[in-house]
């Protein structure tokens, strides 16, 4: 039978981790978790398919501090070249900012940079974008006219841009059982079926032999 959800499975009660594990964390740094992250947790902190496919959410037993300069970490890249966090300033907020800094140079300096405005925006689309390798895929500007088709097929989704590193921002969008990340030239895209993908596959297939 073709799969028709975007996840594995649905998200059962099983799949967060129990309050008692966010207190004991909360505990042992001496620091409160903001609900927004404690919410995130318990719901789906310990579904791998959907924070643990390019970068790491990290278990509540393992969130650390920096302590030079004040930021809580709950991300990390999967090759430990960036990571994410919120400043200890904000964690008596209920939703906020996310800050990410790349690996340090200078381990004195403060290198941390805002990312995005809210931890719940920031904490599982991209990760669900790669959890099926078969239903993931690529397309550049050699593929097909890239921000053209963008802009006339799909629909730009109400998210915020995912800041890159010295380039404007990730933005989302959706067609036809298609979601999409537009990098701003390479575009990441997961189908929700086999049909789907192929049908947006072979798209730009026939693109390139055109």
């Amino acid at each position: 039978m073709p799969r028709s959800r975007w996840s594995r499975s649905p998200l059962t009660g099983t799949d967060g981790y129990t309050p008692a594990e966010l207190d004991a964390a909360q505990a042992r740094l001496g620091l409160p978790l903001p609900a927004a992250l404690r919410d995130a947790y318990q719901l789906l902190g310990q579904r791998h398919d959907l924070t643990d496919n390019q970068d790491s959410l990290l278990a509540p037993k393992d969130l650390y501090l920096d302590a030079d300069r004040g930021v809580l970490i709950f991300r990390v890249e999967n090759q430990s070249c960036a990571y994410w966090g919120i400043r200890v300033t904000d964690l008596d907020q209920d939703d906020p900012p996310v800050v990410v800094r790349a690996d340090l140079v200078r381990p004195t300096a403060d290198d941390w940079a805002a990312w995005l405005g809210r931890v719940s925006v920031a904490f599982v689309l991209s990760e669900s974008l790669c959890a099926d390798e078969d239903l993931m895929g690529w397309v550049t500007p050699d593929d097909t006219d890239l921000p053209e088709d963008i802009a006339a097929t799909f629909r730009r989704l109400p998210l915020p841009e995912y800041p890159i590193s010295q380039q404007p921002g990730s933005r989302w969008y959706a067609h036809d059982e298609i979601i999409l990340r537009d990098d701003r030239g390479t575009a990441m895209f997961r189908a929700r079926t086999e049909a789907a993908f192929d049908r947006f596959d072979g798209a730009d297939d026939d693109d390139e032999e055109d």
